[in-house]
């Protein structure tokens, strides 16, 4: 079974039916086969995001993430000990503290990273877009 880790933008795209999304991304998400998840982390990140005024246009995915993913048959990923370990361990420079989070639950639960973002290539983690 193909396992996809969205990031948080593909997950913002793929809820809202977003063009940005690219086909080859759109087509491994829709397969019947794969299972999609969402991190806590992309939680944190909007709710951190939206609050900052940096996504009010999108306001119903801060206020109602956890009912849009689950009426998307998307799975939730919890962040675990082991991934904020190895998320705070990484010698890439890459700052972001939500992308370091993903890449580390992509790699410790062996998930393919749905992203546009090439700063994962700093990271030891598989990528789709």
């Amino acid at each position: 079974m193909n396992e996809l880790l969205l990031d948080t933008h593909a997950l913002l795209w793929c809820l809202g039916d977003d063009p940005a999304l690219s086909a080859t991304a759109r087509a491994a998400v829709l397969d019947p086969e794969a299972r999609i998840l969402v991190s806590a982390a992309s939680a944190w990140e909007i709710a951190t995001k939206h609050r900052l005024g940096r996504l009010d246009e999108l306001e119903i995915f801060a206020s109602r993430l956890d009912q849009l993913v689950l009426a998307a048959d998307y799975n939730r990923l919890p962040i675990t000990f082991a991934h904020a370990q190895r998320a705070g361990s990484y010698a890439a420079a890459h700052k972001d503290p939500f992308d370091r989070m993903l890449a580390a639950q992509a790699e410790i639960e062996s998930l393919t990273l749905v992203t546009r973002d090439r700063a994962f290539e700093e990271f030891p983690v598989t990528t789709l877009w």
